[in-house]
């Protein structure tokens, strides 16, 4: 089992920043490719990113390219995700994953371990 814990969502207004972290706990964090969700009201989850094993390789849906950033550091066995210029759209909940290898499986929602979620509220 892996236990995932999302922090560092809130409130922000239009443009600014924010930056979540899941800290993993349990079996072995570097054997996981991670991601990151989201959910807004009314809508269904949604891909936001995906990092590789080692962090070499990382994916994006479009609607957040340019913008977001997704990163690991596997000696604290934390995902984190750099949210910049954020739009009101960007408001959801938002989950991190962990699953694969490879991270593709990640990208496609087949990931074996869910985070509770943080809400994200930006405010135009």
């Amino acid at each position: 089992q892996v236990q995932l814990i999302e922090s560092g969502g809130g409130l922000a207004q239009a443009g600014a920043s924010l930056r979540l972290s899941c800290a993993a706990s349990g079996r072995t964090f570097s054997n996981y490719a991670m991601g990151w969700f989201r959910q807004a009201p009314g809508k269904e989850r949604e891909f936001v990113a995906a990092i590789n094993l080692n962090g070499g390789t990382t994916y994006y849906a479009d609607s957040v390219k340019g913008r977001f950033f997704i990163s690991r550091d596997n000696a604290k066995n934390t995902a984190y995700l750099q949210m910049n210029s954020l739009k009101p759209e960007d408001s959801a909940v938002y989950w991190c994953a962990a699953g694969g290898p490879p991270a593709g499986a990640v990208v496609a929602g087949r990931a074996d371990y869910w985070g509770q979620g943080t809400q994200v509220t930006v405010s135009s």
